[in-house]
């Protein structure tokens, strides 16, 4: 009798994509902001929404994201910065985030939230609860949390995410006193990784996107393939994004990474 057959899948893309400094690296010179995400969604099955961090948008915007992606194409929300950021009235942000996010929790498209606690966020008996808050305010929707600060690399930090259900972020980004190596850390049944660039000189004193802006060879990528065969391992799906967004460069290495998978691992859906 044959085994039954393991479905992984890997859904690779960009940390947003409405960027106006895009165009003529990727998105044609003359091509309407409003048609950006039909462009995009040719050639990615996914992308993170970043605009919600600064705004919450309303349904109108939400919907029409979802109608110009094809069914297949998948969305993770970053949290408003009310949750990781001020945390003073986090419970109505989150609450207004879910009402504007209904349409695209009713097309299948919405895959979770995207937490991004700052540097200043360490492991304490206080942030820990914060996280379990959230994690309730957050209901049965996946969330992934990506921390900054090395106190949470704990092996008794992974097994309370697993114990509450919380996806663990794994991070490349320049190796500075204080920031998270490399990982395959995973703590659900869901995995993750985002490529912020290794830009060391810019990464605390840069204003704006400069500490993202950082081009990664080919070589840089194939060093990850260990750790992303690793989560491919111990999930059923892999989620993996490139922020290292100025002039486009975050596309070309998605571009990479996603033909590096392909060619290496067979298992790309």
């Amino acid at each position: 009798m044959d085994s039954p057959e393991i479905r992984i899948e890997v859904k690779i893309g960009t940390s947003g994509y409405s960027y106006e400094d895009w165009r003529n690296h990727f998105y044609p010179v003359n091509l309407p902001k409003s048609n950006f995400l039909e462009f995009y969604a040719q050639f990615f099955n996914a992308v993170e929404i970043n605009s919600t961090y600064y705004a919450i948008p309303n349904q109108f915007v939400i919907r029409r994201m979802v109608e110009k992606t094809p069914p297949n194409f998948c969305f993770i929300v970053k949290t408003n910065q009310e949750t990781t950021h001020r945390r003073q009235e986090n419970e109505s942000a989150i609450n207004q985030l879910l009402d504007a996010l209904q349409p695209m929790i009713d097309s299948g498209k919405f895959h979770g939230f995207l937490a991004q606690f700052p540097y200043s966020f360490k492991n304490n008996e206080t942030n820990r609860k914060y996280l379990l808050q959230t994690r309730q305010l957050l209901k049965g929707f996946p969330m992934f949390v990506e921390f900054r600060h090395i106190s949470w690399v704990k092996p008794a930090m992974y097994h309370f995410l697993k114990e509450n259900d919380i996806s663990y972020v794994n991070v490349d980004q320049p190796q500075l006193p204080g920031l998270l190596p490399p990982q395959a850390i995973a703590t659900t049944k869901l995995s993750y990784v985002r490529f912020h660039g290794r830009n060391a000189q810019q990464w605390w004193d840069g204003e704006g996107s400069a500490r993202y802006d950082y081009l990664y060879t080919k070589e840089e990528l194939q060093e990850w393939m260990p750790n992303i065969a690793q989560l491919l391992q111990k999930t059923y799906r892999t989620y993996i994004f490139f922020n290292n967004h100025p002039r486009g460069q975050a596309i070309k290495n998605a571009k990479q990474m996603l033909e590096l998978i392909q060619n290496q691992l067979s298992i790309f859906d």
